[in-house]
């Protein structure tokens, strides 16, 4: 194999791939060929890539963030505890913080319960699938793109000018006057809370509606025989055998909020007191040059998603002893 008309670049990069293949190869030669246990020298074979891709692009920026997090705004005096203690009394971060978890109690609840609803109201009924593709259909957009969508939804013009605006054009319909939705505080955290909870209903919908289907029909049939209300079906049946998906759904939302940052740049700008800690933590490392700060903020975040990942994990263990 000649590369020597080859960049010198493409060139290393070609050998390399030759000698990464033929190690590969000789290894698993080996394996097949000496008399040692095979299957756990081929799970180590092929987790060390990822165990390696990992610690370089996970672990040890973690690590490393965690560090500067006890720096100052130029990563090279220590500070201590200072740009922790710095979160609380700061009163913009307080108002951030207070955001933040509006979004963490509404956005979870509110989309797993629109999920939940729908996927009972249209189980088994005519044009189920158009109906749920119908709400799954916000999950295959961007988040930026749902917050320019909805941005032009909540466009305001003056009340003598033609609206732009959906939700304005409405409200001129019924004899209202025009408002500017993302000026007016609080209101304006509301407002794009709609978006995310438009996003996550259609997730919480497809994993609650298998849930529904894979119960029993057994189950089902029973609490109709023993004369169960529609309510009461819903309640002391439905409920109870989807519990393990519903939990999965709050779980996943509730991390997915916390980390919530493109609807907010997209809309606002984090203007107007509608900043989140994710959006925080941008601009303390980015525009502002703080890293001290910036990282301090990541590491906190890090910290409210930590007790949900382990419960996460303790639940799904659980589960697997019960089967």
């Amino acid at each position: 194999m000649d590369f020597s008309n080859e960049p010198p670049k493409l060139t290393v990069l070609l050998w390399g791939i030759v000698a990464f293949l033929a190690v590969v190869g000789l290894l698993l030669f080996l394996l097949d060929r000496l008399p040692i246990r095979r299957d756990r020298w081929l799970a180590l074979l092929f987790l060390t890539p990822a165990g390696i891709m990992l610690s370089i692009g996970l672990v040890i920026p973690a690590i490393r963030t965690f560090v500067l997090s006890f720096k100052g705004p130029d990563s090279k005096d220590w500070v201590g505890l200072a740009n922790y203690t710095w979160i609380f009394p700061e009163p913009e971060t307080r108002h951030t913080l207070l955001n933040t978890l509006l979004w963490v109690i509404l956005v979870p609840t509110v989309s797993t319960g629109v999920g939940l609803i729908y996927s009972v109201l249209v189980d088994r009924a005519r044009g189920e699938a158009v109906a749920k593709s119908l709400m799954f259909m916000p999950m295959a957009i961007s988040f930026v793109g749902a917050g320019i969508i909805w941005k032009f939804i909540y466009e305001y013009r003056p009340a003598d000018v033609k609206q732009l605006g959906l939700l304005n054009q409405v409200v001129v319909w019924f004899g209202g006057t025009p408002r500017q939705w993302l000026l007016d505080e609080p209101w304006n955290t509301l407002f794009l809370i709609l978006v995310l909870i438009w996003i996550q209903a259609g997730f919480a919908m497809v994993v609650l509606s298998a849930a529904i289907k894979a119960i029993p029909q057994e189950i089902v049939e029973a609490a109709r025989l023993d004369g169960v209300t529609a309510w009461q079906n819903f309640w002391r049946v439905t409920v109870p055998s989807i519990r393990p998906a519903l939990l999965v759904v709050l779980v996943t939302i509730t991390i997915g909020t916390l980390k919530v940052f493109d609807i907010v740049r997209a809309m606002t700008g984090a203007n107007f007191g509608t900043s989140v800690l994710a959006y925080d933590m941008f601009t303390w490392a980015f525009t502002f040059g703080d890293t001290g700060k910036g990282t301090a903020l990541a590491v906190f975040l890090f910290l409210l998603v930590t007790p949900i990942v382990v419960y996460q994990i303790r639940n799904l263990r659980q589960q697997r002893e019960i089967r």
